[in-house]
């Protein structure tokens, strides 16, 4: 089983948050973490805290980190499909991807979080039309991915020139997060690398969906990663819970996990969360 951490919550001074989220990625890329990934949000959201707590832009954050890490993967868990313009995240995906030499991964979703979209004017569409922008982005990133710069016309864009220099130095993975199963899970078999699921026990379920849209569409099933989150608490029990909870996701079928680690740099912690990964 692969490891990535998320960085969901973001406290201390300000002064300290660059130095702070270094530390963590960095001591999580010498435990042996895969990626390093943080959320798409504009405001905390209310299962991590209040509203009102510190959240930091998503891409700002991993660029930054891109700069003071050597190996892990960079993502969003995830990009809500309304947040930008599809040419603009393609572009700025590119760009992690040139200057961090090849690690970035485009996490994206329908969205949801209607308030914090509000409360910056930031457009809210409808939940129908949000999955059919989400349709038409994937499309629009495949293609400029492709080295084509040929139109684009779609129902919610037209690109006259899709044009993306430089290329990516690989072509980002694509992970979809959400486990609708008419709509999210068919896009995973169309577009997406990795689903990312919610941790219970209707995981089986979901991926037997997937597996069925992935024969409808003439798909290797085994060629996508599924993936999903864990939040380890502090302290012993924390981590037996932690060791449980990664059994249980890899019989599953679940192959990579990002976890959310209270006291991440207590010491010994996540390697000990690696260890116990690597017999998975």
């Amino acid at each position: 089983m692969k490891l990535g951490i998320s960085l969901a919550t973001f406290p201390g001074a300000p002064e300290r948050l660059g130095a702070d989220i270094v530390e963590i990625a960095q001591h999580a890329e010498t435990a042996g973490f895969a990626s390093v990934w943080v959320m798409d949000h504009y405001f905390q959201i209310p299962m991590n805290g209040s509203v009102e707590d510190q959240m930091l832009e998503g891409y700002a954050t991993l660029a930054f980190l891109a700069g003071q890490t050597e190996r892990v993967e960079l993502g969003t868990l995830v990009t809500g499909v309304h947040y930008r313009h599809p040419g603009l995240l393609a572009k700025i995906v590119t760009t992690l991807d040139v200057l961090s030499g090849g690690r970035a991964v485009l996490g994206i979703g329908a969205g949801w979080n209607e308030d914090e979209s509000r409360g910056l004017g930031v457009p809210f569409p409808s939940r129908a039309e949000r999955f059919e922008r989400l349709e038409e982005t994937l499309q629009i990133c495949d293609q400029m991915w492709s080295d084509d710069d040929s139109p684009y016309v779609g129902k919610h864009y037209q690109l006259d020139r899709p044009l993306n220099s430089p290329q990516p130095l690989r072509r980002p993975p694509i992970l979809i997060g959400g486990s609708g199963e008419k709509k999210t899970l068919r896009l995973v078999a169309k577009y997406a690398d990795a689903c990312n699921l919610f941790p219970s026990p209707e995981i089986p379920h979901k991926l037997s969906v997937l597996r069925e849209h992935c024969a409808a569409v003439g798909r290797d099933y085994d060629t996508i990663a599924k993936t999903s989150i864990f939040l380890v608490q502090a302290g012993a029990d924390g981590m037996l819970t932690a060791e449980e909870g990664l059994r249980g996701l890899a019989g599953m079928g679940i192959d990579t996990v990002y976890l959310g680690v209270v006291d991440p740099l207590e010491a010994g912690r996540l390697e000990k969360l690696a260890e116990i990964a690597a017999d998975l």
